[in-house]
This record gives structure tokens, sequence and C-alpha cells, in this order.
């Protein structure tokens, strides 16, 4: 932070929550039908329709918050926030005030290898908007996404930087992801943020004028237009401007964000008790049994994978940051035993193909069976790692298991001393020229000898019996 300030960052994060219907009606959340297409007339506001709630919303929402080390109410309510908006049919929106579903948890993440620990505030349900889109004079609405449930994740003004901000973001989509609640697509908007930002000077305690940044769906994004508020925060307040309390949004065509409208207060929206809908009570029972559902999350799994498989932590939270990447690890590893192995094999070979064919890890042509079998050939002596790769290959075009390759294509790893002997033999009296150079001081043709070597075995010769063998027969040994 420059001249002496500091900012206060706090982010709301929505999240479209994993469910096949809307929170109040039975409409589809399918995101590419076509427009307007998932409604009905609960979902568009049609005066005298009841909404009923979708009980998976409310589980998904308390594993979330569970997951996010928050205090779940025994008891909360919905109410009616009131604002006119044309994507808005009700004129209101179904959320939830004073007494959330979730509230007082925290989240930690590592951010260039320091602990952070940021307080979530409150984490409470509510539907979503439609969507507007503007063309000059007039203007389209899609009322698809009116009633989609969202959780929307409240954090405390804790945050100080905008690269702290992000990866807090990016903490939460992966907890969210790692529960199966979010499917965090950025793009798709499943996963949206507003971020609050004002500026102080460094040691002072009371805040300053809040500015909120508008719909965020990108973690680069809320880096860039948190640094350039704060910048332009801190030349107004050097210039004796007053901040004022607004709403805007990000422009990432010119790098800079605009004003949009003036700040709602609470007061604004004139919060009320929803008369439709029944508090929402959780028992202890219910409780207790969705704690039970809650997978290792990802900086517990990765503090496991560094201190009992003795993984580095950068290979481990690599290994982690997707859940399904995690257990493919877990099943390969337990098939061969070599965790590093899998690890490097995962980050390299595996990684890269899925990248380059755009598929994810669940949809890989190599089994997390077939790659652990892959690996315990290697460790077994069977085959060496240039024929593993060579094997790699077909496994991922054929999808057949390392064993039934090795025996179609005959790449099992040459080990025989006696056959590897006589190979070299014949390389060496090929090479008397290069033999003598070597013998008289070029120790660097050592190189040459061996991939002469094991270019004559069709790299199915065992490296370590190759460089072994002609250590001796050039020293003149054998």
């Amino acid at each position: 932070m420059s001249r002496n300030f500091e900012a206060v960052i706090g982010l709301e994060v929505h999240a479209q929550l994993k469910t096949k219907s809307k929170i109040f009606c039975a409409d589809s959340t399918q995101f590419d039908a076509g427009d307007n297409e998932n409604t009905s007339p609960v979902s568009v506001g049609m005066p005298g329709t009841l909404p009923a709630l979708n009980e998976r919303v409310v589980e998904q929402a308390i594993k979330a918050g569970l997951a996010l080390n928050c205090h779940i109410r025994p008891v909360s309510i919905f109410a009616r926030k009131n604002y006119f908006y044309p994507d808005l049919p009700k004129g209101y929106q179904i959320s939830q005030y004073d007494k959330p579903i979730c509230e007082n948890g925290s989240v930690e993440f590592k951010l260039q290898g320091k602990a952070h620990q940021i307080r979530i505030e409150r984490a409470h349900l509510e539907e979503d908007a439609g969507k507007s889109t503007h063309f000059g004079d007039y203007t389209l609405l899609n009322y698809n996404r009116a009633g989609i449930p969202l959780l929307e994740i409240v954090s405390g003004p804790d945050l100080r930087s905008p690269a702290e901000a992000a990866e807090y973001a990016k903490a939460l989509r992966q907890i969210l992801r790692y529960l199966d609640v979010c499917d965090g697509n950025l793009e798709e908007g499943s996963l949206r943020c507003d971020c609050n930002i004002s500026v102080r000077l460094r040691g002072e305690t009371k805040l300053g004028t809040k500015v909120e940044i508008k719909n965020i769906n990108s973690f680069r994004f809320i880096e860039k237009s948190l640094e350039y508020e704060i910048e332009r925060q801190i030349e107004a307040v050097e210039r004796g401007e007053k901040i004022i309390q607004e709403t805007r949004l990000w422009d990432p065509d010119k790098n800079k964000t605009f004003s949009m409208r003036t700040k709602e207060d609470a007061q604004d929206y004139r919060y009320f008790p929803d008369p439709d809908l029944l508090p929402v009570i959780v028992t202890k029972e219910a409780l207790e049994k969705f704690k039970k559902e809650i997978p290792e999350l990802p900086l517990a799994r990765s503090r496991r994978f560094t201190e009992e498989l003795g993984l580095s932590e950068n290979d481990a939270d690599a290994i982690v940051s997707e859940r399904e990447i995690a257990d493919y690890f877990e099943s390969a590893s337990r098939m061969c035993g070599n965790f590093k192995a899998t690890a490097n094999w995962i980050m390299t070979e595996v990684l890269r193909e899925l990248n380059e064919s755009k598929l994810s890890i669940i949809q890989s042509r190599i089994t997390a069976e077939n790659l652990g079998a892959l690996i315990k050939l290697i460790d077994a002596g069977t085959i060496s790692g240039k024929i593993a790769k060579t094997i790699f290959s077909e496994m991922w075009t054929s999808e057949d298991s390392p064993e039934k390759i090795i025996k179609t294509k005959g790449l099992v790893q040459i080990s025989d001393s006696s056959a590897i002997e006589k190979l070299i033999d014949e390389v060496l009296a090929a090479n008397t020229s290069q033999v003598a150079e070597f013998r008289s001081g070029k120790t660097k043709l050592f190189g040459f000898f061996v991939g002469a070597a094991m270019k004559a075995s069709k790299g199915q010769a065992n490296p370590d019996l190759v460089n072994e063998i002609l250590q001796k027969k050039l020293k003149g040994g054998l």
C-alpha cells in the first residue's frame, strides 16, 4: 500500500448452490436453456403464487456453513428485501437478514507460504434475480436465473491487499467444490463476488467510507479492480475529496471502475420477515448427520500429504487443488505405494495430457489403478523410466493396462547382465576410435556410449546395469 495508507477489504461471495431446481419452485436450474425457458408463475412473481422451500438448498447451505467453521442457527428466517429493478419480477428479493442460517465462521488459506485466517460474518440463503441485457434504447429480460438458489458468504473487513482477497476467494471456491455444493463455474456466474473497499491512514482504527465493486466473476479481476479502486480512493483523499458510498462496476477493457449508483443502506431495503415462508428449523440430529458428511477439506488434506506421505508443500497443494485430482492421487498411490512418484507422474504427464485434450481428471483415459500399476512396474525394475513413458503414451491412446501393452509390444526391460554385456561389446567394437579417445582421457564420451547402448537395446536395457557394465568395460575390467 502506498503513501502510508492501508486498504480495508471485505468480500461478499455469491455461490450458486448445485441443485436441479430453484430455491422456491420446481423450475430447472439448467444453465444453457433458451431465454425464459426455465420459468413459471412462481419465479416470475405472478400474483397469488406462493414459494415452497427446496429442502436440498438448506442441506447444502448447512454443509457449506460447517466447512466454513460457522455456527448454524437452530432457527433462521427468510425476509423480503425490497427494491425495484426490472429483472426482479416481484419487486422484492427473498433473502435472509437478521437471522441467517450460518454465522461467525472463518476460512484459513495460504498466500506465499504464509497462513491467513479471515472471519466469515455470515452466510445466508437467497434467490437470484433475472438478467438484463441492454441494447441502446431497449433492454431484454431473461428470467431463467430468477429464483436460482444462492449462498451469500460475507467476510469480515479483514483483508488488506488485492492478492489476499483473490486468494481468499479461491479458497472459498475450492472448499465449495470439495463439498460438491457449487460447481464454481466463474464464466457461467455460478460464483461471483462483490468487493467492499475503503482506505485509511495506517494506525487509524476508524473505517473509511466503503465503496462496493459489483459482480466480479474472475479472480484476476478481483485483484485488478481492487488495485485500481485503492489507488483511486487514495488519490481522492489526498486531494481533500470526500469518498462517496456507492456501487461501482469494473470495466476490464479500460482497467478501471465506474459509478453505477449510490449505495443503499439496510433501512433502504425495508426488510421484514416473509409471511409466506415458515422459519427454517435445524435439529441437533440433522446437524450431526451433516457433520459426518463433510469430506476432508483441502488444507487438512494438504497437511496430511506432507506430514504422513512425505510430499513437499508445493506438491501437496497442487495435488489437492481439486478434490478429484486428490482422489485420483490417493487411488494410484495406494496401488503402487510410491507417493512421490505418483505425484510427479500426475503433475507432469497426466495433467499435461488432460490439458491438451481439454479433459477433467475424471475423464482421464488412464485410470488411477493403471497409473499405479505402471509406477509399480518401474519400481520393480520390470521396465525403465524411458520405457514407462512410451507405455504411458500407449495407455493414453488405447486405454489398456500397462501389463497388456508390455505383453503385446514386448517392452519388458532387459535386466540380464550377460545379454547387456553382449550388447555393449557390440557397441564398443563398432566404435573403437571413441573407445581409444575415452581411455586417453576424454571421459565426457561416456554419455555417447550409454546412448549408443540404449539405442541398440531399443531403450529396453536396464540403465543402471548399462552404466555399471560400461564403466568396467571402458576401464578394461571386463
